[in-house]
């Protein structure tokens, strides 16, 4: 199947990409990896294409303050590439998970973002490390955390007339240690179930923790597992190995699963399966993460 008839436009400002927002049915392309199967099968029809890639501004990676800032154009490749990068471990360890090399080197950040696919990997690490989310209109701009920006399956915060022109990841800080792990039917395919994991361990025997689930409601899911994590802590110690502290949390793991996957069975795993890999996933993200805030000030992830 092909896509139903539409209008093209590239323009070469923000203000003039707005403009073209502003019209009934227009719709944004930046990489097209998102959108364009979309299209291709019928399942979304707009009057008009609005190709930001002539947007110079839109382009932008650097560091702002203590936070990495993602233009709407920046390739989810680059990222990998790029040096600044390493400042977001947790984006470095789930950038392989996302589709293919070739997907990658076309698809952006922000639009991964702005697509919201719950079983996405990019909502998920967003949602864990609490970034932000600029959105531009006719009348200004604005800022969102990512913790308010996804509100339902393909679903966001922004209007129709409204651009994600950049987003902000917080750099890792000293002590903190990251985990990503997911499963899907195949490496490039969405994810049946997955696990973000962001831990503090400035005190060892108090660490703080926070986690996403993805694949397994409508958006992304956060919970803070602090409890969770210092209980098993105490249990075998604050420098228990890895395996120890993941044994340590298989309980919680497990309670922890069952709050947190509310879809429904379908084809590819029954809600009890997506429930059983989520608390596999999060005793294993969890410990591992710690072990990386203790054993050094930030933890790195593949290139």
């Amino acid at each position: 199947m092909k896509a139903a008839p539409f209008a093209y436009v590239r323009p070469g400002t923000v203000d003039d990409a707005l403009t073209e927002l502003g019209r009934d049915g227009a719709k944004v392309i930046a990489g097209g990896q998102s959108l364009v199967p979309v299209l291709a099968m019928r399942l979304a029809r707009p009057t008009t294409l609005v190709d930001i890639n002539a947007i110079d501004e839109l382009y932008v990676l650097d560091t702002d303050g203590d936070t990495l800032r993602v233009g709407a154009c920046v390739r989810q490749r680059t990222i990998q590439r790029d040096a600044k990068g390493a400042a977001v471990p947790l984006l470095r360890l789930a950038l392989p998970w996302v589709g293919h090399r070739e997907l990658r080197s076309r698809g952006t950040v922000c639009g991964s973002l702005a697509h919201a696919d719950p079983a996405a990997e990019l909502p998920a690490v967003a949602a864990c490390l609490d970034a932000t989310l600029t959105i531009r209109n006719r009348d200004g701009e604005r800022t969102v955390a990512a913790s308010d920006f996804f509100t339902a399956a393909m679903t966001t915060a922004t209007q129709p007339e409204e651009l994600v022109t950049s987003v902000h990841f917080p750099h890792a800080k000293p002590h903190e240690g990251f985990g990503f792990a997911e499963i899907g039917r195949r490496h490039g395919d969405f994810a049946l179930a997955g696990v973000a994991v962001r831990v503090g361990a400035g005190d060892p025997a108090r660490p703080t923790a926070r986690l996403t689930a993805f694949g397994i409601s409508d958006r992304p899911i956060v919970r803070d597992v602090s409890t969770l994590v210092r209980e098993a802590v105490a249990a075998d110690g604050s420098r228990t190995p890895e395996a120890a502290l993941r044994a340590a949390l298989v309980d919680g793991a497990a309670a922890l699963a069952e709050d947190v996957v509310d879809t429904g069975g379908d084809a590819h795993g029954s809600t009890a399966y997506r429930r059983q890999l989520i608390a596999a996933l999060a005793s294993r993200e969890i410990a591992r993460a710690y072990v990386r805030a203790t054993a050094s000030s930030t933890a790195e992830g593949p290139a």
